[in-house]
């Protein structure tokens, strides 16, 4: 069974940063495409970065230059720095890992609030 663990979140003011981290098991991590999604309130959730197994990435228009996302493969974790943060990335950001026969799991999100 997959399982992804995310941390890392909190309350930071604008233009801070913070670093998520998602520990994943059960999975043979460097296989598989790893991705940050995020859902504001009232919104529907959305693609924020994603990193593929050969380590190619693609961003969000909303985030480029300001988040980047990477990948440790020894300990089975993805990160998420995120930059310059703005009251609008204000979110619960959720970890997904499509792995390699298809299948598609989600941590339990980690909140980030952008806020004076």
């Amino acid at each position: 069974q997959v399982q992804l663990v995310e941390s890392g979140g909190g309350l930071v003011q604008p233009g801070g940063s913070l670093r998520l981290s998602c520990a994943a098991s059960g999975t043979i991590f460097s296989g598989n495409v790893m991705g940050w999604y995020r859902q504001a309130p009232g919104n529907e959730r959305e693609l924020v970065a994603v990193m593929g197994s050969g380590g190619s990435t693609r961003y969000a228009d909303s985030v480029k230059g300001r988040f980047t996302i990477s990948r440790d493969n020894a300990k089975n974790t993805v990160y998420l720095q995120m930059n310059s943060l703005k009251s609008e990335d204000t979110a619960v950001y959720y970890c997904r890992c499509s792995r390699y026969d298809g299948m598609l799991y989600w941590g339990k999100g980690t909140l980030v609030t952008v806020s004076i």
